[in-house]
């Protein structure tokens, strides 16, 4: 028993260290074998050993040397290698799914969406997930190696175990998400593999730290904003999950006293207040317009009544921004989800209120940016969720599968 829990352990800090060397490289690539010593903290023999076993497992690649000028042997350039593995991310909304193939830099490769039907039980939604996982895997399956599966959620998940406490907008309490995906997914070419599931604003926050990241963005917070709405908060690298997994559950902050009802049964919530339902709410309690596509109608008509709802909601966007810059200090703020397209209308309130209330405060603005991934920010940020994963596996899992994947050295 002892002699097997030490050859674990040795497996474990043999996958640790090849990790380090593949997360340097996604931030610093081109680095040689010296450099990657150098920076890591590692022996040379260590990164030479673990050079050699991550090119062979497909995860970086050598490219042509470097001419520097000096005499004796060039140092060679390591890169992560785009061509041989691929994640797949899958966002679960409420009206469709949507899973994406990308290479392990985050460019997208191929893209399946579903639509759920009438049908948007746990079920039914998973098994609509299941075949469009395995659809696009095997459009693959000879050229590229599937390293892992991430999910985006719209709601809060119960970390560890993957559990859907409460998605409002799809009716889904206490769903044990991870493990009916697994059950999904037995007996296929996606079986086995590392699987994890995470709210949807997380894995877009994820989105932004591994693949788009940008210096002096830390804290980073991701506001998701569709029917629902949530944030991703990033602090030195880590998501922060909170003590049970529902940190960023931003949309049930209460911004006004007996507002309008949220579908969590209280009122006054932010994702009342701001959410798409806000913005098609007009100048009624209930939404008056269908869609986004039509508030985008009516407001190049410059309907009043659409005007003043997309406006309000601005204006309490700002609010909440406000009060996520006071509770975080963040060094970026990121907007993302599906009522950003509906423009400057719902964005200059949101920036007007957030400047007034940070000037009065004499208090210093956040950077706020829009996400740059548009509709694919959640799906891309659940591939993101795995490349973090698989390579931080000194984190506490969330599927045992994770851990029985990386002592066996599939990572």
């Amino acid at each position: 028993m002892h002699a097997e829990l030490a050859k674990g352990g040795q497996q474990l800090l043999k996958v640790i260290n090849r990790m380090t060397v593949v997360r340097h490289l996604c931030a610093t690539p081109g680095a040689s074998r010296a450099d990657l010593a150098t920076a890591v903290g590692l022996t040379k023999s260590t990164v030479s050993s673990s050079v050699r076993d991550l090119i062979s497992q497909g995860w970086i690649v050598e490219r042509d040397v470097v001419a520097t000028g000096d005499m004796g042997r060039r140092p060679t350039p390591l890169f992560i290698d785009e061509t041989r593995l691929l994640l797949l991310g899958a966002e679960v909304g409420v009206e469709s799914v949507r899973v994406v193939a990308t290479s392990l830099t985050g460019e997208i490769q191929d893209s399946v969406v579903a639509e759920h039907g009438d049908d948007r039980s746990a079920g039914a939604c998973i098994a609509g997930l299941s075949k469009a996982l395995l659809d696009l895997q095997a459009k693959f399956e000879r050229e590229r190696k599937v390293v892992g599966i991430g999910v985006g959620l719209p709601g809060g998940v119960q970390q560890p175990g993957g559990i859907v406490q409460f998605a409002p907008n799809l009716g889904w309490r206490d769903v044990p998400f991870a493990a009916l995906l697994t059950a999904a997914l037995r007996n296929t070419p996606l079986a086995q593999l590392p699987l994890f599931v995470q709210n949807e604003a997380d894995v877009a926050a994820l989105g932004e730290l591994e693949f788009n990241p940008l210096p002096d963005a830390n804290p980073l917070i991701y506001v998701s904003i569709n029917q629902g709405l949530g944030a991703g908060v990033i602090v030195g690298d880590q998501l922060l999950n909170g003590s049970r997994g529902y940190a960023g559950e931003v949309g049930h902050m209460v911004l006004q006293f007996n507002g309008p009802r949220c579908s969590c049964g209280r009122r006054g919530c932010a994702e009342a207040l701001i959410a798409t339902g806000a913005l098609q709410r007009g100048s009624g309690q209930d939404p008056a317009l269908r869609s986004l596509d039509e508030v985008r109608r009516h407001l190049k008509r410059q309907d009043p009544a659409t005007l003043k709802a997309v406006a309000c909601a601005g204006h309490h966007l700002g609010m909440l921004l406000l009060n996520l810059a006071a509770a975080y200090d963040p060094g970026c703020i990121v907007l993302g989800g599906a009522a950003i397209d509906v423009g400057e209308p719902f964005l200059q309130p949101a920036l007007a209120t957030l400047k007034a209330f940070a000037e009065a405060g004499s208090s210093p603005q956040p950077i706020i940016r829009t996400s740059c991934f548009g509709s694919n920010a959640v799906a891309l940020g659940a591939a993101a969720l795995v490349r973090y994963r698989l390579t931080r596996p000194a984190l506490p899992s969330t599927d045992a599968r994770v851990v029985s994947a990386n002592l066996k050295e599939t990572a």
